[in-house]
């Protein structure tokens, strides 16, 4: 059963650091859609989901040329506390800001970003939040800009399979176990012609399937 934002916020205040420890499966998949979207060659980054700010470090630190601005939003003040923390060294060019619900509308100017980063986020919100949010990010995202998405998805091959349907089943029963986690198919949520698809791919990492894709804004 997938968490509304409120959900999502109490799941991660609890959580807290406790969740840079899943990178042991979600680091291979998020370093592919960092390659795939070359994010060497971003000046602006916006990131849905920013956690306790791992990722957007090692960005700022050497996957982002040293010009580049990033802007980070999550929904748990305890993340946001977090992340602000990490990413003190760079406080000239980034920022963090919490994300209110049940407000949905993301922060910054139509057009004024040319990444827009998720991972593991739109797997744990609500059908109806993550359509709203996929419309933010086409408004956020410049013309030539790009969409970068990782989350759970189903297996694709024996160990995986078992594990994911092992997943739905401890998710659709205790949610907050999972994280509000379960998998979906992220080609599903760009199918209107706002966006062109460049690149879907399953990666698997000890027996944990993950989607990654990688799509550009349509031309209007």
């Amino acid at each position: 059963m997938p968490l509304d934002v409120d959900g999502a916020r109490r799941v991660y205040d609890r959580i807290g650091r406790l969740q840079d420890t899943q990178r042991f499966y979600e680091d291979h998949a998020v370093r592919r859609v960092i390659e795939l979207a070359a994010f060497e060659r971003s000046e602006a980054v916006f990131e849905l989901g920013c956690g306790t700010g791992r990722l957007a470090a090692d960005l700022l630190r050497s996957g982002v040329p040293t010009s580049a601005r990033y802007l980070g939003v999550d929904v748990s003040p305890r993340m946001v506390e977090l992340a602000r923390r990490r990413l003190a060294p760079w406080s000239n060019r980034a920022a963090v800001e919490l994300l209110e619900p049940p407000a949905l509308e993301l922060p910054g100017e139509d057009g004024s970003f040319d990444r827009f980063l998720a991972t593991y986020v739109f797997d744990l919100l609500s059908p109806g939040d993550t359509r709203a949010l996929i419309r933010e990010a086409r408004r956020l995202l410049s013309p030539e800009g790009i969409l970068a998405l990782v989350s759970l998805t189903d297996g694709t091959t024996p160990a995986s399979r078992i594990i994911s349907a092992g997943w739905n089943r401890l998710g659709s029963r205790w949610p907050a176990l999972v994280g509000g986690c379960r998998p979906i198919e992220l080609r599903d949520l760009i199918a209107g012609p706002e966006w062109h698809l460049q690149r879907a791919e399953v990666v698997v990492r000890f027996g944990v399937p993950s989607e990654v894709l990688v799509a550009s804004v349509a031309p209007r």
